[in-house]
């Protein structure tokens, strides 16, 4: 059905200058380096009576790796190879020097020059790099601040949304399967929504949520351009589990998340709301195992998030956390940070690249990955034409049934109708960057055999 034979566009680059990745490259990733800086600046005090000089000193040196770095890239230097010798090294320079021979030239695997999704990802395993190389403070997460904040500013609309879950699940004997499908609907819509709250677009600007999610669904519903929620609905409810064969009836679901704060909040809802209505069995939730992209979920966030659920004096909130965290005692969820997340690969690459992950995905019966830089992974970050197929920009990645939910945030937009990229790009030049607009939109391999 999928396989338009197509020529494999290139990457989307700073070379093209005025493009989002060229203004990304020149202000928007400086800037975040910039609020790193300054964040270790503040916080001096703190590494000081941590660890004294040696405190310091490691705060001192962090800030002068950082600041070449900055340097680096604003003058399109080349990309250098790792040196902090952690586990991952080997395969982010293996990466590198697969570009230089591609290339036939080192200098020309450069910040302006380069893949924008490669000179990203680099950029934060760099800021990792400049604090590993530095103990005593190797562990500090320099985007915790931001994190923290947003996820207390936008209590308000977590409130909202924890009662919302509440309520369903109080009445959820008496719910048709219509109406269930209804729910599903609207939650999914509030977790793809919840990814406007992306501190690396705003370049660590405040932008929590302030409104309660699902009043403002119906408003929103003409700016999703590809809504494939029945199609999902119909995979999640229908035919044999692609669990052990002993017990066909337990569904399993892969949420890839994306930003920590109130994004996450719309994902455990999300997960409690098919778990605690039977459709779901197992939620496996994946993470970064380092800080990235300023507001990506890390270990550390998803167990806090919970906590602070817990621990806050709203009753349906304390009650959604106590929930969650029965889920995770008793395994029906479960947190996992493969490193292969943090990697700077398509996911086309990643049945060759970390073959372990692909196996475990493979036993889901749904992979939600969530925002843009997942789905700029699954596309491969390219100049796709907008009517091109989803199945096809995937090439060849499909452990599973999968699912995105995004809004748009970056230059790559697959699965329109012919003809509404370019009407959209008339109409508002910068609607693929704006996260006015939303996909949900699913692709299940098993249909293309």
């Amino acid at each position: 059905a999928d396989q338009e034979v197509c020529e494999v566009p290139p990457s989307l680059s700073a070379k093209v200058v005025g493009s989002f990745a060229y203004l990304t490259v020149k202000d928007r990733m400086p800037t975040i380096l910039t609020k790193v800086i300054d964040t270790l600046h503040r916080n001096k005090d703190k590494f000081f009576e941590e660890y004294g000089k040696e405190g310091i000193e490691a705060e001192k040196q962090t800030i002068a790796l950082l600041s070449k770095l900055r340097n680096e890239m604003q003058t399109d230097k080349p990309v250098v190879p790792l040196t902090d010798g952690l586990s991952d090294a080997e395969t982010w320079n293996r990466y590198l020097h697969g570009h230089q021979q591609s290339e036939g030239d080192q200098e020309s695997v450069s910040w302006f020059k380069s893949p924008w999704l490669y000179v990203e990802c680099y950029m934060y395993r760099r800021i990792q790099e400049a604090l590993w190389l530095n103990p005593p403070i190797s562990d500090y997460d320099v985007f915790n601040e931001g994190k923290t904040l947003s996820f207390l500013e936008s209590q308000r609309a977590v409130m909202t949304l924890c009662t919302y879950l509440e309520d369903i699940k109080k009445k959820r004997e008496q719910l048709s399967k219509k109406e269930l499908f209804e729910y599903f609907r609207k939650l999914l819509q509030v977790s793809v929504w919840g990814n406007k709250c992306d501190l690396s677009i705003s370049a660590g600007k405040d932008n929590s949520q302030k409104t309660d999610a699902v009043d403002s669904l119906c408003s929103l519903q003409p700016f999703i351009l590809v809504d494939d929620s029945e199609v999902i609905w119909s995979a999640l409810t229908s035919g044999k589990s692609q669990g052990p064969p002993d017990n066909s009836a337990a569904r399993r679901l892969d949420i890839v998340l994306d930003n920590a704060s109130f994004e996450l909040i719309t994902d455990l809802v999300l997960a409690d709301f098919l778990v605690c209505t039977g459709i779901i069995h197992e939620v496996r939730f994946h993470g970064k195992s380092f800080p990235w992209f300023v507001s990506d979920v890390t270990a550390n966030d998803f167990h806090w998030t919970i906590r602070q659920t817990m621990a806050t004096n709203h009753r349906w909130i304390s009650k959604c956390g106590v929930k969650w965290q029965s889920h995770l005692k008793a395994g029906v969820w479960s947190y996992h940070d493969h490193p292969f997340w943090t990697l700077p690969h398509e996911f086309c690459e990643m049945a060759a690249a970390a073959p372990d992950l692909y196996a475990a995905l493979q036993g889901s019966d749904l992979v939600l990955f969530k925002g843009d830089l997942n789905y700029r992974k699954l596309t491969g970050d390219r100049y796709w034409d907008h009517a091109i197929s989803f199945g096809t920009a995937l090439r060849g990645f499909g452990p599973a049934p999968l699912c995105a939910l995004r809004t748009l945030k970056g230059n790559t937009q697959v699965g329109l109708q012919p003809g509404e990229g370019e009407k959209l790009s008339s109409e508002e030049p910068d609607w693929m960057s704006s996260s006015k607009y939303a996909v949900i939109q699913f692709y299940n391999p098993k249909s293309e055999q």
